[in-house]
């Protein structure tokens, strides 16, 4: 039996639209996120993620530059919003996080967005920095479901999330697929501007396991639901990539994670003395050797 992703249940059932109320009325004083900035974004006000309430997007495709396990044969489709509710330095995406480049389009375009995507035969919808964008996506998605949206959904953030968002969210993505980026306050303080990054994302990730387990794949190996964790090793372990690992894998050894070698000195990284250079193999096979001792069965190297 082909696997029906949630949300077509809550749409049937009338809860996709309650949904969407909800955190309509979260963005009335903006507490979407964990700056809860307080803003109002439904007025058409900007938070402190930059956005207000219609989506911003910068890029739409078919992506073969992801996870094996969601690209298959057909690519994930990918959808980029503008603007994030982090302040990485280092973000090499940097142009549409911090620049804002984009263009702000309306629910309707944003659902076509989505069909136009299944119609070329991306196995899912891959949502990338949605945090600040999900009640666009709830709204879109109440248009995309009546027209035959039936791939799952990816939430692909940088794991600073809210709790109570998330819950809201509960059966609407089918994937969650978190950065997991930081263990050290002051880190997450001086590189993305959120000090209480390690307690977030750990509560984050906590809850998207909750709602979705470990992450299962179909007989073509193309995932259909579940948890995707990824880390972005850094020089001088800068990350705390060894803590974060441990946490991982005190969640689940059979959690999915992705550990990544791609960091390269972008943006305003080079403010940082310890950001100057890219990661050594000795420390990416160290962080390699981390996952493997603590019993992570499930680990993909993207290098």
């Amino acid at each position: 039996m082909s696997f029906i992703p949630r949300y077509i249940e809550l749409y049937d059932q009338g809860l996709l639209s309650s949904k969407a109320r909800r955190l309509r009325d979260l963005m009335e004083r903006c507490v979407i996120c964990p700056h809860r900035c307080g803003v109002n974004r439904t007025s058409g006000k900007a938070g402190k993620c930059r956005g207000g309430e219609l989506p911003i997007v910068s890029s739409h495709s078919a992506h073969f530059g992801e996870e094996s396990c969601l690209v298959g044969k057909n690519g994930s489709g990918t959808i980029f919003f503008t603007n994030c509710n982090l302040a990485c330095i280092y973000c090499q995406n940097y142009d549409i996080s911090h620049l804002g480049r984009g263009e702000e389009i309306s629910y309707e375009e944003l659902a076509d967005i989505m069909l136009s995507l299944q119609q070329r035969g991306c196995h899912n919808i891959n949502f990338v920095t949605p945090t600040h964008m999900v009640y666009p996506i709830l709204k879109a998605l109440e248009l995309a479901v009546p027209r035959g949206l039936r791939v799952p959904l990816v939430y692909n953030s940088g794991g600073y999330d809210a709790v109570v968002t998330l819950a809201i969210l509960e059966g609407v993505f089918d994937i969650y697929m978190p950065d997991f980026k930081y263990m050290d306050p002051d880190t997450a303080e001086e590189l993305s501007g959120a000090r209480d990054y390690p307690a977030v994302a750990s509560a984050a990730l906590r809850e998207m396991y909750r709602q979705t387990g470990d992450l299962t794949v179909n007989s073509a190996g193309v995932a259909e639901k579940g948890l995707l964790v990824r880390h972005l090793v850094l020089p001088n372990n800068r990350a705390s990539t060894d803590l974060v690992i441990a946490f991982i894998a005190g969640l689940s050894r059979d959690t999915y994670l992705n550990l990544m070698d791609q960091y390269r000195p972008e943006y305003r990284a080079r403010e940082c003395f310890d950001l100057r250079r890219r990661v050594t193999l000795d420390e990416f096979d160290e962080a390699v050797a981390w996952a493997r001792r603590a019993g992570i069965k499930r680990l993909d190297k993207y290098r």
